[in-house]
């Protein structure tokens, strides 16, 4: 028997560490490629940026973290470079210097499916692979203001989060029956049913008796997290507060050495979030698109007080046109509208069902069969 009949198809997936937001969606697939065809495909995570980009380019996930503290240059840049033309001159400019490393990517990793979850890997990678190559899926992991280099149209097929990454894949050129809205692609521990809120509020020891505010600064903290809960803290709301600081070690000892006049539950980086998503009453967030997904899947109302210039100015306009929150990018204007919500308990839930409408907690297990179907599992 020839060994190769039952060799299982091989999936691999480019992405790079600029962000959490392209490992998450890789490692979100995987898993829901798992729970639907359970061994039925091997899988692999390449950080082409680390492992197969020239320097300095090769630091970049290093340096993301210090990069987006300037968030005006960032947004600068991402504007500067966004746009058909102004994309084939990068891709076509840095060609000389990425080509050794693009095809060493591909010739190291051979594959029977290639999914891209990163703008740049894209057009690198489909020049380095040419003609005779596997099946090549994108997967958008920006929700609405998608860089032109997300789209390339030689790529088989571009799954999107949102219609108005669609309009834009669109405008790139992108033929409309490659282009498919699936929403964005998160655990699946963020895509159970909601079970019940006061049970899950006595496991993890948070008050009975009064709303809870979650609040997100992402994994790695970011944002005016620490200014934003001391003046939820003194607006005299009545409600608890739980912190989420992520990575921030140096946040979450400040917040720790305070004394707070409502309840406050202070965490690092945990792997609770979802259960506490589903216990509290609101979220409090920048406006990353991992988050915005797990709260809509939560069917949480959403506000958004910080923002990344470029990739996220979209996201807020998604969650207000949504009706699933609002921007606050003021700590009173977030006081203003908890306290707004906390009075006005059945606007909140007219809230919590636009975010329960705008959820799409199936993406990760629909593209998991796309692929599989691509594959000739179904």
């Amino acid at each position: 028997m020839n060994s190769n009949q039952n060799k299982r198809p091989h999936i691999v997936f480019y992405f790079s560490d600029t962000g959490g937001g392209h490992r998450s969606a890789a490692e979100a697939i995987i898993e829901a490629l798992e729970l639907e065809f359970p061994n039925a495909v091997t899988t692999e995570m390449v950080d082409f940026f680390k492992d197969y980009a020239p320097p300095p380019f090769s630091k970049l996930p290093e340096m993301y973290p210090e990069l987006v503290k300037a968030p005006r240059l960032w947004g600068a840049s991402f504007y500067a470079t966004n746009g058909r033309a102004r994309a084939r001159m990068i891709t076509s400019s840095l060609w000389p210097v990425a080509r050794l490393g693009a095809r060493r990517l591909v010739r190291d990793h051979p594959a029977d499916l290639i999914v891209t979850v990163h703008p740049i890997a894209n057009t690198f990678a489909l020049r380095a692979l040419g003609r005779n190559r596997p099946p090549f899926y994108t997967v958008v992991t920006d929700m609405v203001t998608t860089h032109a280099l997300w789209f390339d149209s030689r790529a088989d097929h571009i799954f999107v989060p949102t219609g108005t990454a669609r309009e834009r894949a669109l405008a790139y050129h992108i033929p409309s029956e490659k282009i498919e809205v699936v929403g964005l692609p998160v655990a699946d521990r963020y895509c159970m049913p909601l079970g019940d809120k006061y049970a899950m509020r006595k496991k993890l020891g948070w008050p009975l008796d009064k709303p809870i505010a979650l609040l997100v600064g992402g994994g790695d903290g970011m944002g005016p997290l620490g200014r934003t809960a001391r003046a939820i803290d003194e607006s005299g709301l009545d409600l608890g507060m739980v912190i989420v600081c992520g990575r921030n070690e140096k946040l979450k000892a400040n917040l720790e050495s305070q004394k707070w006049e409502n309840p406050v539950f202070i965490y690092g980086f945990t792997r609770d979030l979802p259960d506490f998503m589903r216990a509290v009453d609101v979220i409090v967030t920048k406006a990353g698109p991992g988050t915005i997904s797990e709260a809509l899947n939560a069917n949480l109302p959403i506000i958004l007080y910080a923002k990344l210039p470029g990739q996220e100015d979209g996201n807020v306009a998604f969650v207000e046109s949504e009706g699933a929150g609002v921007w606050a990018p003021t700590s009173p204007l977030v006081v203003r509208a908890l306290t707004r919500w906390l009075s006005r308990p059945s606007e909140r839930e007219q809230v919590a069902k636009n975010a329960q409408r705008a959820a799409r907690p199936d993406s990760a297990r629909h593209i998991a069969r796309a692929l599989a179907e691509k594959l000739g599992l179904n």
